[in-house]
């Protein structure tokens, strides 16, 4: 199987839906425990969510899912956040810290994994960033994701509904933050700017400002767009369109102030 599928566009902004899809090969979905193939991890729907947004937008979504191997983790599994848990390049647990597999990985399946699913997901992001940029002079990388809002593995409480990850307001020019920011400040929904999220290695890799690449997570909790946050993770088309607004205002900021950022 393909493991990336792309759309391009004619757009300054890049789309990427690295945990948006519940595939995993036979072979690998028959090691995961009674617990793994809930695929509770899923970022549920957020391919539908962003759909038709922005015309002209390039997406890149990788079609396996993360217990397979996390598209948003350094090849090297450097962790994101150090002291803090977390998982992994192909994760042992799930978000609640409980084991997902009958059998682990070892070393040889895991860069096997690499090989087939997340070095081709990253050749094929990087390829548009720098096709996007050829033809812009700036690419805007926007990273799309979502997870329940109540896991307290990860974290203590409730987790705000927008969530801008930024590294610390490294991966992009400010205005891009502050254009995000802005707009779900305007919803009267919670939100948080590099709070327990600050950005995967996606944003964090990828975002150079001083080379015209500029990089944005957005983190929504579930809350948001779902029936309900338990299977069978539906969709609630009513909670959806609502949340479809500010998302679309928010890149329609972004794809506007994409030539305001070539003088810089």
């Amino acid at each position: 199987m393909n493991p990336v599928d792309i759309i391009q566009g004619d757009s300054p902004i890049i789309l990427g839906l690295p945990h948006s899809c519940g595939y995993l090969p036979e072979d690998i979905r028959a090691k995961l425990n009674t617990s793994g193939q809930v695929l509770a991890d899923t970022d549920w729907h957020v391919h539908r969510l962003y759909d038709g947004l922005l015309p002209g937008a390039t997406t890149v979504r990788a079609r396996f899912h993360r217990y397979v191997i996390d598209a948003n983790r350094s090849p090297d599994d450097a962790s994101l956040y150090p002291g803090q848990n977390t998982t992994g390049l192909v994760p042992l647990t799930d978000f609640d810290g409980e084991p997902i597999w009958t059998e682990a990985p070892g070393p040889e399946e895991i860069a096997e994994r690499k090989a087939r699913f997340h070095a081709p997901y990253h050749a094929a992001l990087a390829a548009e960033i720098e096709r996007v940029r050829a033809k812009h002079g700036v690419a805007i990388l926007y990273d799309c994701h979502s997870i329940r809002s109540e896991i307290p593995f990860l974290f203590e409480g409730r987790l705000p509904d927008f969530n801008i990850g930024t590294n610390m307001g490294a991966s992009c020019d400010p205005r891009i933050e502050a254009a995000a920011r802005e707009v779900v400040e305007a919803t009267g929904l919670s939100w948080a700017v590099n709070g327990r999220f600050k950005g995967g290695w996606t944003t964090r890799h990828y975002g150079q400002p001083a080379l015209g690449v500029h990089a944005i997570q957005m983190e929504l909790a579930q809350s948001t767009h779902l029936v309900t946050e338990t299977p069978p993770f539906d969709y609630d088309e009513g909670k959806a369109e609502a949340l479809r607004d500010p998302l679309r205002e928010i890149l329609v900021r972004l794809a506007a102030l994409a030539p305001m950022l070539l003088a810089e």
